[in-house]
């Protein structure tokens, strides 16, 4: 990847006096440039960041794919009631579908997100923030209930086990 070190977290701005006083257009104009350079280079760290980032992610998601199968292939050969643990390891992967699923959709959000330079004005691009905030305070409580579901769905499981083992006595 030609990215910058990681290590490197500065940026060096290089100012090169004008010959003209500071309000002249040319100062504005000159100082408007080496911003925008520097904000560039900022976004290029930050593209390359996020890009070493989805290759671990990538790699993450790969490796949970492996170990989704190998959990399908040996639910497959088991017959029988799920014990305790399996509940917990249910609880778990609800929460782990959750996140993955808040993480999708932000990645989504992102690649979908209007350039910048596009022309959206202002009132626009806040009502479109805040909808973007409600909608991730919307998901969060989502993901609360999800979470609450899957414990509730694990003490019914406990209760039935329960009781299949009072009937039994």
């Amino acid at each position: 990847m030609a990215c910058r070190p990681p290590d490197s977290g500065s940026y060096t701005v290089v100012i090169i006096p004008l010959r003209t006083s500071l309000c002249s257009l040319d100062a504005l104009r000159f100082y408007l440039w080496v911003k925008r350079l520097r904000d560039l280079e900022k976004e290029k760290d930050a593209l390359c960041s996020g890009l070493e980032i989805l290759e671990k992610a990538r790699l993450w998601y790969l490796q949970r794919l492996e170990e989704n199968r190998a959990r399908q292939d040996n639910t497959k050969s088991k017959s029988g009631v799920g014990s305790c643990q399996e509940g917990a390891a249910e609880a778990r992967s609800c929460l782990l579908r959750s996140r993955i699923q808040r993480v999708n959709g932000s990645l989504g959000s992102v690649m979908s997100e209007p350039n910048v330079s596009s022309s959206t004005s202002l009132p626009d691009a806040v009502a479109d923030s805040d909808l973007r905030w409600h909608n991730t305070v919307l998901t969060q409580e989502v993901s609360d209930k999800n979470r609450q579901i899957s414990m509730l769905e694990l003490e019914k499981d406990a209760l039935l086990e329960q009781l299949n083992e009072l009937q039994a006595h």
